[in-house]
This record gives structure tokens, sequence and C-alpha cells, in this order.
């Protein structure tokens, strides 16, 4: 209930542009004459010289809309993102074609299309616009004392002084310490330092009636709050001047994913088939060893509704105390049954940890971008709700 209750204010807040859910994408792929016209509009586009064919170089606007739209950084900007885009790439051509026809051009994009929007429907995104209002009305609300003096104990160590921390230094660790509840965008992005919280500070000398010396220790929590509350007057300024655009992520993971999964018999069979054929075996006996039980169950993530291994370090934990409680970890051979077996006990260990103590993440990063494609690109995902550009996010 909680947490709907947050979504709830999340949609209602001020500065909300729009959720992104994957239901849109969804829709498009599988209405079947809609997505037949997107693709033949878009094939279109691409198909330059006319030939019916789309070659490497007429695919490359495509491959670059859908890496934007998955939140790639450009091509040639990072080692990593370059891997995924010839990853992309490939996928159409299959790594040796030199073109691709309609047909496989509409098969390969319905499935990136719909591996997309199954990602968004996991974790929905919300683009905020954030312009100052909402964090001038914290500094006015009830709110701003009681949050102020706790962020201040955490950035100094208590009511009274008791470190060598300068007035400035105190100061950045509380903006630091502020979120977009508050109307603050992530101040660990530089765009946000450089454009916003440093001009905010260079303003404050100029506009105190008792100027304090910022590179001083703080003289006493009034102090403090009375400066803190001038800088944040500063930013809610700078932030009407240059709003900033911030993708907002939230996901709970609450082993209701893992519950669905297990519940359909037919689909879990499914999965587990699928993983077991792709394992290592023994030739001799057909055994593998226990160590594939992690990478099997990396595969299965998305259909039981958890991150894949490594994104969420929370969710990491629960696992590994799932593989401890059924005796997974050794890297002793087992045979089908009971590598299906173990697997599914995995699984139930880590609903019932998340039913017990759900795993809450939030992400929040700045959208550097347009919030769409330009003239200029093929605009290929333009009718999906994808447009948005935005950088790697990084967990609050």
């Amino acid at each position: 209930m909680e947490q709907q209750q947050h979504q709830e204010v999340r949609r209602n807040r001020k500065g909300v542009l729009q959720v992104q859910d994957g239901s849109e994408i969804r829709a498009l792929v599988e209405n079947k004459a809609e997505f037949a016209r997107f693709v033949d509009d878009r094939f279109r586009k691409l198909d330059a010289d006319g030939d019916g064919r789309l070659s490497v170089k007429e695919l490359q606007p495509a491959v670059a809309d859908i890496g934007a739209a998955i939140g790639l950084p450009a091509r040639g900007s990072s080692p990593q993102a370059d891997h995924i885009y010839a990853e992309v790439l490939n996928e159409f051509t299959r790594g040796k074609q030199e073109s691709v026809g309609k047909a496989e051009f509409q098969r390969v994009l319905s499935d990136i299309l719909l591996g997309m929007a199954a990602g968004l429907k996991r974790d929905p995104i919300v683009i905020l616009r954030i312009n100052g209002e909402d964090l001038s009305e914290f500094v006015e609300s009830p709110r701003y004392e009681p949050e102020a003096v706790a962020i201040f104990s955490q950035a100094v160590g208590g009511p009274t002084n008791t470190n060598d921390a300068t007035l400035r230094q105190c100061l950045l660790a509380a903006v630091g310490e502020l979120t977009i509840d508050h109307g603050m965008p992530p101040a660990s992005d530089p765009w946000v330092m450089e454009n916003v919280v440093e001009p905010a500070f260079q303003e404050l000398p100029a506009s105190a009636t008792q100027q304090l010396d910022l590179d001083q220790p703080v003289p006493s929590q009034e102090a403090f709050l009375q400066e803190f509350r001038r800088l944040l007057g500063a930013i809610t300024l700078r932030l009407r001047q240059h709003p900033v655009i911030v993708a907002h992520t939230e996901n709970n993971f609450d082993g209701s994913g893992v519950r669905r999964l297990l519940s359909n018999k037919f689909e879990f069979d499914k999965l587990l088939d699928s993983v077991w054929r792709e394992v290592p075996k023994e030739r001799k006996d057909k055994q593998a060893s226990k160590e594939y039980l992690r990478i099997a169950l990396d595969r299965i993530a998305d259909s039981a509704g958890l991150p894949p291994l490594g994104a969420v370090g929370q969710v990491d934990a629960v696992v590994n105390e799932a593989f401890k409680m059924a005796k997974a970890d050794d890297l002793r051979a087992v045979d089908e049954a009971e590598f299906k077996k173990l697997l599914t006990e995995v699984l139930g260990a880590v609903m019932l940890q998340l039913d017990a103590s759900p795993v809450a993440v939030s992400t929040n990063t700045v959208v550097h971008e347009p919030m769409c494609t330009s003239s200029s690109s093929s605009a290929l995902l333009s009718p999906t709700p994808l447009s948005p550009m935005v950088s790697s996010p990084a967990s609050e």
C-alpha cells in the first residue's frame, strides 16, 4: 500500500512529463497490421538505394536509434556501448549477411522491441522536469527545519561542531543529501554541480546581510540552517533559469515475480528444459557442475521478475543466501533432475526472503540529450515512448 501511495504521489508531482512502462511498445508489436505498417515505413526510409534490402550502412541509423532508446551513449564514446551496438547489428545480419530483407528486419526488430518493453514493464521510467517549484515548497514547509537539522547532524556530527569541516563542505554535503522528493536533481551529476550548485554558491556572498566565511568551520547549527536556506533559495533561482530533466526509476523486488513463475508449471518446466539444454555436461553421464546453477538462474531472472546477477547488490545478497540454504554452492556434478530441483529450491528461497524483506531500488539520471531524436536520424522508435536518451543510471 505504501508503495502504491508513493507511486500515486509521483504521478501527481508537478513537473512529471510521462511514465514509460513498455505497454505502448508491446501494443504496437502485437497489432500485426499496425506493426506491419510501422515496419514498412521505417524500412522505406532506411532503404536509401531502394533495392528492397538494407545494407550494413543503411542499418546503422536504426542501430543508433535502438542504442539511444535503451540508454546507450553515442557510438565511439564507450567500448562497452560499442560492443552492444555491434551485437544489435549482428542480430540483424546474423553476423555474416551483407544485407537483410524486410521480413528479417521485421522479425529482429520485433524481438528487440518486445525485449525493451519487458524491461520497461519491470522498471518503469518517470521523466521529471525539476524547475525549482518543489524545492521552494520544501524550504517554506514545516519539513524544512527538522530535515535540515538531521542533515546538519549527519554532515557535521551533532548540534555542536565536532570536526574541522568548513561551512562550504557542510553545505555541499547537505545538498548531496537532498533528493528529487525535495525537488533537487542529483548533485552528484557534474552538469548539475557545474551549472546549478556552484553558481548558487557564488551568488551567496553578494546577497548576504551578514557575510559568513564559507571556508571557516561552521560557527553553529543556527548559522548552518540560515546559510542552507539561503543556498537552496539560490539553487531554486538557478533551476528556474535552467530546469533539469531527470529520468527516475523505481523497482520493488518483492518475490511476486518468482511466485508467478513457480505457479505456472508449464511455463516453468519449459524454462528449466531450455536452461538445462544450454548447460555444459560431462559426456559420459550427462551431469553438470553446480557452478552452472548461477548462470541458469541469471538466464531465467527476467521471467522471475529479478534483476540480472550483479545489477542490484541487495538482490545478489538474497541470491547468495538462497544458494547457501539450498546447499547449491559446491562444485559437485549433478544430473538433470537434481539440477532442476536445486534451481527450483534456490528460486523458492529467494521468493521467501523477498516476501519477508522486499528490496526497493531507485535511480535518478540527468537527461543530457534532447527529449526526442534529431531530425537527421531515422526516428526508428518515434511512435513509441522510448525517445528520451539518458546516460547510464547510477543508483542513489
